[in-house]
């Protein structure tokens, strides 16, 4: 497929740099994962919410505080609970010294790590829906602007359901992917072992200026997409919707609920992010389809006849990938 650069490559590459450099310092401490690494600098470079899912122990935490530690980030993390209250996260008016004053809360960061965001009830789940969507915090009758960039990185574990609040469908439809992290390979565990058992603990440099960030968030936004490209972004997240039409017989009665029009967007934007980190001034059909799972995977419900199939989103969206004509 021919696609015409809209930008220098050279310009793209150079302004990619610091974000490699990122991957690189945040290796230093992460053993693998070298794609969950990646989709969080996507998540960067989009301005855009990200949601992790996995078995404790898998460094969630751990690649969050580093990713904050490379590029010199205000971090906070919450722990969220059953107890949790919407002023734990945002914040609340308190009277001191005959006069009411805002404290504010621990949303007010650059970085901000949900962990465990499905065990806090509703009322803190609609509070941190307003910071994520506005980038704004409501408390009594003031707004204030949260700082840029402004990320939240949720994580959730599969496991343990009874006590938990899932994430309703307005909020899962604000992360831009949801990611999921795996087991580590034997050699990496093996690593991750050295390392316990010798306490080294590598020390992390800010690699990543917020104006290297922004420089970078343009550059990623002159990457060059085709029309039909655009077309492909439309035709699989319209195929969720009415599958038999978009001749997808084989997903007809497996999906309950298709993805909304920020799918499309979204997965525009995450191809475009993943061609720019690749170094190229050009999206491929293979940047969408790399990141397609992520970007669709928390975005459709199954029906009761896939869950009887055995089938779960994934395997959903792998057929959608497989039958949807590409570009």
């Amino acid at each position: 497929m021919s696609a015409a650069p809209a930008a220098n490559p050279n310009a793209i590459a150079e302004a990619a740099q610091p974000l490699r450099l990122v991957e690189t310092e945040v290796a230093k401490v992460l053993v693998g994962q070298r794609d969950l690494v990646r989709r969080l600098l996507i998540g960067l470079i989009c301005d855009a919410h990200l949601l992790l899912e996995g078995l404790p122990g898998l460094a969630k935490t751990t690649v969050v505080k580093a990713l904050a530690q490379a590029l010199d980030a205000q971090f906070r993390r919450i722990q969220f609970t059953p107890d949790l209250l919407p002023a734990d996260i945002i914040g609340t008016r308190i009277y001191e010294n005959g006069q009411f004053s805002v404290k504010k809360g621990p949303i007010f960061a650059q970085l901000v790590l949900a962990d465990e965001i499905n065990r806090a009830p509703a009322k803190v789940q609609s509070a941190l829906l307003e910071a994520m969507q506005e980038r704004q915090v409501t408390i009594g009758d003031e707004t204030f602007q949260l700082p840029r960039p402004f990320l939240v990185l949720a994580t959730q574990n599969p496991l343990e359901q009874e006590g938990t609040y899932p994430l309703p469908e307005a909020q899962t439809d604000r992360f831009l992917m949801k990611i999921k992290v795996n087991y580590p390979t034997a050699t990496e565990e093996k690593l991750i072992l050295e390392r316990a058992l010798t306490r080294t603990v590598p020390k992390l440099s800010a690699v990543l200026s917020p104006a290297a960030l922004e420089a970078a968030k343009v550059a990623a936004e002159s990457v060059h997409m085709d029309e039909r490209l655009r077309d492909y972004c439309v035709n699989l997240v319209r195929a969720t919707r009415d599958p038999v039409a978009a001749g997808v017989k084989s997903l007809a009665n497996l999906i309950q609920v298709g993805a909304s029009p920020r799918a499309t967007i979204a997965l525009a934007q995450a191809a475009r992010a993943q061609a720019f980190l690749d170094g190229r001034s050009f999206a491929t059909p293979q940047d969408i389809k790399t990141i397609a799972p992520d970007v669709l995977r928390h975005r459709l419900i199954a029906s009761y006849e896939a869950e009887a199939e055995g089938l779960d989103t994934d395997a959903l969206v792998a057929r959608l990938l497989e039958h949807v004509t590409v570009p």
